[in-house]
């Protein structure tokens, strides 16, 4: 039996399947990623605000998820971001990137005749923050239970704050935030290695990270989020613990990729997805010769039918590469966009038709 969250969704129980993706696109243009997305995922897709790691320093996600963060500042170091007394010039990079980001979006949205409604953003969560931000003596932010809690709060803060300035600018987009949680396991589970590399950090309690999410959660709903979402990977075992974490703190949405799942990570989120949360559903590799739509459709058919979920039940997937598309090139993440989307449609086509 799966937790009941505390904040229902509050997106109509009628969905469609929809195809989105997370962040990261090629090149250094932000112009030119805006129009891929928004011409590959136009409604009923959900676009998303790009992500350049070409651009260099300061485009990476954790230098960028770093600056949403309420009065912490950070500076780059030769072993990655630290927790700093004033921002650093890298920092001061990363900050201006994501306005020009922000802005262009903006500037996009208002030039289309029919721009939509729905946008997603993503940014690492506290935990992969901790695991990934440095104490000034060196180490790890998660190994110091007053530096994670104050980050917990500091990101809480400045993800609500930014949540609001990008529906302000885009004109009252639903934004939906996908919060990315990829070191989440390592830091339950204390498989950190030390600054030295010779021992691990000790492990948080599972109670302690429930705490940073529902914290999170509860911000971003208070300042307007559509849904809230958290991407999990990691072994069956730990995914297991870190989606029922997810759901206590009251997530919309999890977001997790197919190959990776097992028999009782499919049953939580055929729970889940009963239940009313979306899954988010890595379904196509960057790089990889994507199927075509039949052979697409049957793949993701078979799971859900061996579940018990029935066609209709479809509206609750969204379909997402199973990583950011920086690596690829522009034509090529415009294929790959074009066919998850082109996958969301056939899948409609089936839910609509049960």
């Amino acid at each position: 039996m799966l937790p009941s969250q505390q904040h229902p969704s509050p997106e109509p129980m009628e969905r469609a399947v929809q195809a989105s993706g997370h962040g990261p696109m090629p090149g250094t243009d932000p112009m030119e990623s805006a129009l891929v997305i928004r011409g590959e995922l136009g409604a009923p897709n959900l676009p998303y605000l790009q992500q350049l790691p070409a651009r260099g320093v300061g485009s990476d996600a954790i230098g960028r998820g770093a600056q949403l963060l309420e009065e912490l500042k950070v500076d780059l170091q030769p072993h990655g971001w630290r927790l700093a007394a004033a921002p650093g010039i890298d920092a001061r990079r990363a900050a201006s990137a994501l306005r020009t980001d922000m802005n262009v979006l903006s500037d996009a949205i208002g030039a289309e005749e029919n721009s939509g409604t729905e946008l997603k953003i993503q940014f690492p969560g506290p935990a992969t923050l901790a695991a990934n931000l440095y104490l000034h003596r060196g180490e790890r932010a998660v190994v110091d239970h007053g530096a994670r809690r104050d980050l917990a709060a500091s990101l809480a803060l400045g993800a609500a704050r930014h949540l609001s300035t990008l529906a302000r600018i885009t004109g009252g987009q639903r934004i939906t935030v996908y919060i990315d949680e990829p070191d989440a396991g390592h830091v339950l589970n204390g498989t950190l290695p030390t600054a030295s590399g010779y021992r691990t950090l000790r492990s948080v309690p599972r109670a302690e990270l429930r705490g940073w999410w529902s914290e999170l959660v509860d911000s971003l709903h208070a300042a307007g989020a559509a849904s809230v979402v958290f991407g999990l990977n990691a072994e069956p075992e730990t995914f297991t613990k870190l989606a029922t974490t997810a759901l206590e703190a009251g997530a919309d949405g999890l977001g997790t990729n197919a190959a990776t799942l097992t028999v009782p990570g499919w049953e939580l989120l055929a729970g889940a997805v009963e239940s009313g949360t979306r899954l988010w559903l890595g379904s196509l590799e960057p790089g990889q010769k994507a199927p075509g739509v039949v052979d697409a459709v049957a793949g993701l058919r078979r799971p859900w039918r061996q579940l018990g979920l029935s066609d209709k039940d479809l509206g609750a997937l969204v379909l997402m590469p199973t990583g950011g598309l920086g690596e690829l090139s522009p034509a090529g993440a415009t294929t790959l966009l074009g066919r998850l989307a082109s996958y969301a449609e056939a899948l409609n086509q089936v839910r609509v038709d049960a």
